[in-house]
């Protein structure tokens, strides 16, 4: 049945690729599609590569439509088993506290002192889900990618690729020691003199839409996925960005402790062709 379905669905795409003007540009990133089943609506998530400005052949990429059995979630609400924290302030501040706690259930972001809660294990192909809200205030927080050398930047950031959780900007990029592109970098970066993975240049790629967060109090979405090297965010359905070329395919996940009070209610991870998983001392 799902050999059938992918069938179905690459065919479609590759027919509608044909009927296209022979000079037209097919449209590149990700894709959302909706299938009506018995039981609920069910969405695949794939992606739309336009490897080159003209290149008129689309691949269509199916992620893993029915994989929902191998979800699992990373926090399992009573601990932080499979996670270690990051915060700097507590090498050297005894009476510092973490601020990351369980409270009812939840992991919770304290905000104060920064650091991060990061996996034991390294990831590679799979598709994250976040469910978040901000306590309080809006503010800062973000969701960590492909983490690998810690405490990079700032003497706290760890190298990696961050999808931001900001408050009105959730699905910027920010580049930290690693690169990602996008194919409107220059509208979305700056000036390409300006790009950068290091403090003082371009590291933040603007995402595609500013309006796809729920009202202050209600529970987000973010679904991430990162497949080889490229990664996809999408904000409570909306697509938010696409990138590829990413320097790193591979690493831990984080979460940020960074300005503002945020509730994570589930972070699953769903497994894509490629997944794996291993602790850190091992190699992918």
């Amino acid at each position: 049945m799902v050999h059938g379905l992918k069938s179905r669905i690459a065919n479609k795409a590759q027919k509608s690729a044909t009927q296209r003007k022979p000079n037209a540009c097919p449209a590149a990133g990700p894709i959302k599609i909706l299938l009506q089943t018995q039981r609920a609506p069910l969405y695949i998530y794939g992606t739309i590569i336009n490897m080159k400005k003209y290149l008129t052949t689309a691949c269509l990429l199916i992620s893993a439509a029915f994989c929902t059995a191998q979800t699992h979630s990373l926090f399992n609400g009573t601990n932080f088993n499979g996670w270690h924290i990051d915060v700097p302030a507590m090498d050297t501040n005894a009476s510092a506290k973490s601020p990351f706690i369980i409270r009812n259930g939840l992991l919770v972001s304290l905000a104060s002192p920064q650091g991060h809660i990061i996996t034991d294990s390294l990831y590679q192909n799979y598709r994250l889900e976040v469910q978040y809200r901000f306590a309080g205030d809006p503010g800062n927080c973000g969701v960590i990618l492909h983490a690998s050398t810690p405490r990079i930047l700032y003497k706290m950031f760890p190298k990696s690729i961050e999808s931001q959780l900001m408050h009105n900007n959730a699905g910027d990029f920010w580049c930290i020691s690693e690169n990602i592109e996008v194919p409107d970098m220059e509208k979305r970066r700056g000036p390409k003199a300006n790009w950068g993975t290091v403090d003082g240049k371009e590291r933040r790629i603007k995402n595609l839409t500013d309006s796809s967060e729920k009202p202050m109090g209600e529970w987000n979405t973010m679904v991430i996925e990162c497949v080889s090297d490229s990664i996809t965010v999408w904000e409570n359905g909306d697509l938010v960005n696409a990138g590829y070329n990413c320097t790193a395919t591979k690493g831990s996940i984080a979460l940020q402790a960074e300005g503002s009070e945020v509730e994570f209610r589930q972070v699953l991870i769903t497994p894509l062709k490629g997944y794996k998983a291993e602790a850190k001392n091992s190699v992918l």
